[in-house]
């Protein structure tokens, strides 16, 4: 990974490394993929103003978050499938948390297991829970993730269904992944990847195994088809809220009223995203809705942002818009795929540094120095409480 400076230049590698077909599987979002712009573009509308004639020589970014201080303010974000795309990504990505004491979340879609990252990463390792239709397999993923001594669940909220994501469309993508001829023609053009498929196959969703019918990755992924778009109420999350003692984080909310009703059933933390753009195409930016969110709840519950992040300026102007913690999932995935563990941990270097720097150049010694006072907004693009301060409110007599 000679010559790497930034972000984007693991971005570069990982597209070199894959096939079209897999590539924009991480790339794409939804529909016109209008809210991948947007959840970028949100953190360019923001300015931050400098203050010197601060002593800056030493510069602290560790972050305490549930009782835990890590040492930089970005974890990794679950992202899923990620064994596709390098051999054992999900536990390299685990790895390089772990040496740089930040959090990872395992995704639901992980092609690792639970018990494997409780091996590897128990003090730093979270679970991401995708509802099943049988409610047993979720009460049975929440009892393991405590046994494999993980201290925080994450329940995504934001898939009630599946989204229209034109480019695995076009590419003929399917679970589990069956190249077809033209597929595989063009992935001849990279042969690394290409060589790993080969030897190994499909990777096959480890966390579902012992709930499908065969032991193999078509049989697995089949079942889990079965059991994708379940029906979420609040009723789950009270549910999952009785069955879990740790640290239970809602991941997907985006409405101020959601928010309070989650800190009404006990929820210790909303990480506000809009899914990395994958999910409602006209859906705003995190960015945009966190202030309203905070205005919502206060320091009644940890607040998180997921999404367009790309720069370690960008994680701060988070943390100034009222985030307490930021995640990443595109950008870590970039680097696993470019250069296994090394490369997972390249961009969580990366973004340290940023964050160092760019804290340097804003007068700012400690993450405790960071709020509104330090940003300034460049257009109506910036993040907006008004707009949802009028939405009608809506009756929680009942289920939605």
């Amino acid at each position: 990974m000679h010559g790497v400076v930034n972000i984007d230049d693991l971005r570069k590698l990982a597209k070199k490394r894959l096939p079209k077909i897999a590539y924009d599987f991480i790339e794409g979002g939804t529909d016109d993929e209008v809210a991948l712009t947007t959840n970028e573009q949100a953190f360019r509308q923001a300015r931050i103003v400098p203050r010197y004639l601060v002593d800056v020589t030493v510069r602290d970014q560790s972050t305490t978050l549930f009782g835990r201080t890590y040492s930089s303010p970005i974890g990794i974000a679950p992202t899923g499938l990620a064994g596709l795309f390098r051999r054992g990504a999900d536990l390299m990505l685990a790895q390089a948390a772990r040496d740089a004491n930040v959090p990872f979340i395992m995704s639901g879609s992980s092609t690792a297991s639970i018990e494997a990252l409780g091996k590897l990463a128990p003090d730093h390792g979270w679970y991401q829970l995708y509802s099943a239709k049988d409610q047993s397999i979720s009460e049975d993923m929440i009892k393991r993730a405590g046994d494999a001594g993980l201290k925080t669940l994450v329940f995504t909220v934001d898939v009630p269904e599946g989204s229209n994501r034109e480019r695995n469309t076009r590419n003929g993508w399917g679970r589990p992944l069956k190249l077809t001829w033209s597929t595989r023609l063009e992935a001849l053009k990279h042969p690394a990847w290409m060589l790993e498929w080969l030897r190994h196959g499909t990777p096959y969703f480890d966390n579902w195994a012992k709930y499908a019918p065969a032991n193999d990755a078509n049989s697995i992924a089949d079942f889990v088809a079965t059991q994708n778009r379940a029906p979420m109420t609040w009723k789950h999350v009270e549910r999952y809220r009785e069955l879990w003692k740790g640290n239970f984080v809602l991941k997907g909310i985006m409405h101020p009223d959601d928010a309070v009703r989650a800190h009404s059933l006990g929820v210790d933390g909303i990480m506000v995203s809009n899914h990395g753009a994958r999910q409602l195409d006209r859906a705003p930016s995190p960015l945009q809705v966190l202030p309203a969110v905070r205005d919502a709840v206060g320091d009644k519950m940890t607040l998180m942002l997921d999404g367009g992040i790309r720069r370690g300026f960008d994680a701060l102007i988070a943390l100034c818009t009222g985030a307490k913690f930021c995640f990443v999932g595109r950008p870590t995935l970039y680097g696993v795929t470019a250069g296994g563990r090394p490369g997972a941990a390249m961009a969580l270097s990366i973004f340290r540094r940023e964050i160092d720097i760019s804290m340097a150049q804003m007068g700012a010694t400690c993450i405790a120095d960071l709020g509104p006072q330090c940003l300034m907004w460049n257009d109506e693009a910036g993040p907006r409480t008004t707009e949802l301060r009028s939405l009608k409110r809506v009756s929680h007599g009942g289920e939605r």
